[in-house]
């Protein structure tokens, strides 16, 4: 369901990082940054902070255990474990050197959580850096992508991973109700035009999609099912879900997160456009069945697209069960 890796104090161009501050610079007894090494001294940025950095790298590299070192000290707040943090981010692959992910560094940047949903080597990257900074991650493969995940990035095991990312805000994130143990809101008729996919739910709230024999919808349909009288899920917002994810194509689940045992937090911002659609500006409590076409979804094979989902038409059901 996530894109790719689904993570402003302007300065002028720097040297190589091997003259610039290490993480060490930022140590304080709030926080233990992970160590400089060699490996991450090695890698050459360029550019100002916010914007696009020019990076070079003497490929092959690699780490057996990551490493962080700092480009741009910001003087911001101190981003610890479990603070919600916006961030623009370049990725590499370290053994060639190609770039395998960005975001655009023209639009709102990335918000992540600093926790154990994200990436192991991006929260040792980003955790304890300030705002304001620029650091360079080189990640350790342990700490990377999962394996199912490497081919459609063209990585393999032993690949490091080689992240720039630039941290614009870290907040400690405010309190919230705890999440519901399923959607909760009141039941909704099925909107005039939609397809016809059943649904039948257990008592736990697990749900059974039946898909018809029909050609997939071309346009985004969403239909909320149950609606709640939460709080009302937001732009960018951090939220606590249960979802299956269904292709149409052949009508086989390949996501789902009641058979994991447990509900999934993420922020609207990093997930596929059909999904945070479906999403923002529902209320916490609702169950939504959506239908995403591959533009809003994982794209087309024919438009470049080598994601294991490209071309597919998604079925998603989803019960809003908190804010994150």
């Amino acid at each position: 369901m996530r894109t790719a890796l689904s993570l402003v104090v302007v300065l002028g161009l720097v040297g190589s990082l091997a003259a610039c501050s290490s993480a060490a610079s930022e140590s304080s007894s709030e926080c233990t940054p992970t160590k400089a090494g060699s490996a991450s001294k090695s890698v050459k940025v360029t550019g100002d902070f916010g914007s696009k950095p020019t990076v070079k790298i003497d490929d092959p590299l690699t780490a057996k255990t990551t490493q962080r070192s700092v480009v741009i000290v910001g003087d911001g707040t101190l981003a610890k474990s479990g603070y919600d943090i916006t961030a623009e981010f370049s990725v590499y692959n370290g053994s060639t050197g190609k770039l395998i992910d960005a975001t655009d560094y023209a639009k709102a940047p990335v918000a992540w959580t600093l926790d154990k949903n994200l990436i192991a080597g991006f929260t040792k990257t980003l955790e304890c850096a300030t705002e304001g900074s620029r650091v360079v991650g080189v990640i350790a493969p342990k700490d990377g992508i999962a394996a199912e995940g490497l081919e459609s990035l063209g990585l393999t095991a032993d690949d490091s991973l080689v992240v720039v990312a630039d941290l614009v805000t870290a907040e400690k994130p405010a309190k919230v109700a705890p999440a519901l143990p399923k959607a909760d809101g009141v039941d909704q008729p099925l909107p005039e035009g939609f397809p016809k996919v059943g649904v039948s739910l257990a008592e736990d709230g697990t749900p059974t999609l039946t898909l018809p024999d029909t050609p997939a919808p071309t346009e985004l349909q969403i239909a909320v099912l149950k609606k709640g009288d939460g709080a009302k899920v937001g732009t960018a917002a951090d939220v606590v879900v249960h979802y299956t994810g269904m292709k149409w194509s052949d009508k086989t689940v390949f996501d789902d997160s009641w058979s994991r045992g447990e509900p999934a937090p993420f922020n609207t911002s990093g997930v596929i456009p059909g999904f945070t659609q479906a999403l923002e500006g529902q209320t916490v409590g609702s169950q939504v069945l959506v239908v995403i076409p591959p533009a809003l979804a994982y794209g087309t094979a024919a438009e470049g697209s080598t994601h294991e989902l490209a071309d597919q038409t998604l079925v998603f059901i989803v019960d809003i069960l908190g804010l994150g």
